[in-house]
């Protein structure tokens, strides 16, 4: 796989589904006074055949309890198996549509400085990426908010895993659009990926993509 092909998402299966939570916050969100830059690059052919894996997922809505915002900065992880959104919760973002058909999830876990759950073992929330487009969606306790991938990956590296597979790995980096809860401070904020990448044999995304991506989100 070319080294240069813009990332996809898909993981191995995550040791827990994220907890359930019982309400959605309706609050309008705050949104970046910016204009959306343009989009990346569509991901590889291959990787639309991703649309076609799973059966229906359900996705409960994460609590928004009173919960303490983080300070400046929070480090979260997405780990897990990409499985294309069927029925996706209402986020009370504007600038997503989980229901448009392109779009797939995956667990998030905790790392550090998120409020509620902090095992690491236990998924917190969902993760909502688009295979084609340049947006992404989080869901945690707090809160929800879009982010957008603003440039190509740096320093992408892509081996063959010895299987008929192949590995990518590289960073991005992101600018937080839109939020709700106690992440609207986050609006205009940043965040750094460090991407580990499996695409699963026969290494075109079509078999899966399992990955662990470390998410750095801060304050602008």
């Amino acid at each position: 796989m070319d080294a240069t092909q813009s990332r996809l998402v898909v993981r191995s299966a995550a040791p827990a589904e994220a907890e359930d939570h019982a309400g959605q916050d309706r609050e309008r969100p705050m949104t970046a006074g910016q204009p959306l830059i343009s989009r990346r690059a569509a991901l590889g052919g291959g990787l639309a055949g991703l649309a076609g894996l799973g059966g229906l997922l359900l996705f409960p809505g994460l609590s928004l309890a009173k919960e303490a915002a983080p300070r400046d900065s929070f480090v979260i992880l997405l780990k897990g198996l990409y499985h294309p959104v069927v029925q996706g919760p209402n986020l009370g973002l504007s600038m997503v549509d989980l229901n448009d058909g392109s779009y797939s999830t995956v667990p998030i876990y905790p790392i550090s400085g998120v409020p509620g759950n902090t095992d690491t073992q236990k998924a917190i929330g969902d993760f909502y990426v688009q295979f084609t487009g340049d947006l992404c969606a989080y869901h945690i306790p707090g809160g929800s908010f879009v982010m957008q991938f603003t440039g190509p990956e740096q320093d992408p590296k892509s081996v063959s895993d010895g299987a008929g597979g192949s590995i990518l790995t590289g960073t991005w980096e992101l600018t937080i659009l839109e939020a709700t809860g106690i992440y609207r401070p986050f609006v205009g904020g940043h965040n750094h990926m460090v991407d580990w990448l499996h695409f699963l044999a026969p290494g075109d995304g079509s078999g899966g993509v399992d990955e662990s991506c470390i998410c750095n989100v801060s304050r602008p």
